[in-house]
């Protein structure tokens, strides 16, 4: 496959602290989240984002987050993506077939702030979009990168960030 290739990167929504007990794994999503998660998947819906492949981390708060955008796609339930760094997603999102054209990554910070910052090519990337993903970016965030190469290519600056929305912003439409 040659062309565009679209990578959306979102952090899960606000998770419960409500019981100090739970593994940080196991916590759910806070009430905040859920209804953040609705405004998302309205979004991802209105916006016509459909990934191919779905990577998600195993905690709760990420697979509820994947559950209420429902995004469709493949899902693929990976364990290391709980602990990653931004460089072992950039390994991870190298190692996609060729034949992807789309993928959502749903996982953690600071892991998935600095692979949207890293990844974004600075000069083609919005820079209002790419302040606000340096600023913050928030449980419930979504980046939007598109690429050209394949995802064996990928490297730092090799996508611009065309979108980033978050919860917040959705509210206030």
């Amino acid at each position: 496959m040659s062309g565009a290739r679209q990578l959306f990167v979102l952090r899960h929504a606000k998770s419960s602290w409500s019981d100090p007990g739970l593994d940080d794994q196991e916590r759910p999503l806070a009430p905040r989240g859920r209804q953040a998660v609705k405004l998302l998947a309205q979004h991802v819906r209105a916006s016509g984002i459909r990934p191919e492949q779905v990577l998600v981390s195993p905690a709760k708060r990420t697979r509820e987050t994947l559950e209420g955008v429902a995004p469709g796609g493949e899902v693929i339930i990976e364990p290391e993506l709980y602990s990653a760094t931004a460089a072992s997603l950039l390994e991870r999102l190298r190692r996609l077939p060729d034949d992807v054209g789309s993928v959502m990554l749903i996982g953690h910070n600071p892991a998935v702030q600095a692979l949207v910052l890293g990844l974004a090519d600075k000069g083609s990337s919005d820079p209002s979009r790419l302040e606000s993903a340096a600023e913050k970016f928030p449980t419930g965030a979504l980046a939007t990168l598109e690429l050209d190469a394949p995802w064996a290519e990928l490297r730092p600056g090799g996508a611009a960030l065309t979108e980033l929305v978050r919860p917040k912003d959705l509210r206030e439409h």
